[in-house]
């Protein structure tokens, strides 16, 4: 028995100390390389911007900017990590829904990606600063069309 706990307690800081070269890029949520191949399902628009998760204007700006990038969005990770709680496969998937709305982080991401789209930005170059965490700068309430 002895053996056995001495066995749980060395996997236990044997686990601890290599979490410290763990590889952060291992941790990038789902997206897809490369621009759709097929129709996306739609992002939420019109009145289906209305009710409880709609409640601020700068939630519908944002569902209105993500309309406008919809192949963008479909090649960019989410850090809110819905990927592994709600099965989605990209940025995209967070505005087919309302999660998009209740979630700073897709707003956010969803909003610096219309923005660099605007400045000429690509995909993969917006990608890389959504992964460099430059959507944190972004203050959703102001975003603007």
């Amino acid at each position: 028995m002895k053996k056995c706990i001495g066995c749980v307690v060395l996997g236990l800081v044997t686990m601890v100390a290599s979490a410290q070269w763990s590889n952060p890029a291992d941790d990038i949520p789902a997206y897809n390389a490369s621009a759709p191949k097929r129709s996306l399902a739609p992002v939420l628009s019109g009145d289906q911007l209305t009710g409880p998760y709609f409640s601020h204007p700068y939630q519908v700006t944002i569902y209105k900017m993500a309309a406008q990038i919809p192949g963008v969005l479909f090649q960019q990770p989410c850090y809110c990590h819905c990927d592994r709680a709600l099965g989605h496969n990209s940025l995209h998937s967070c505005f087919e829904g309302t999660h998009g709305a209740a979630c700073a982080t897709c707003l956010g991401e969803a909003a610096y990606a219309y923005q660099e789209t605007k400045r000429g930005r690509t995909a993969a170059q917006i990608r890389e600063g959504i992964e460099h965490g430059e959507w944190q700068s972004v203050n959703i309430t102001t975003a603007a069309l």
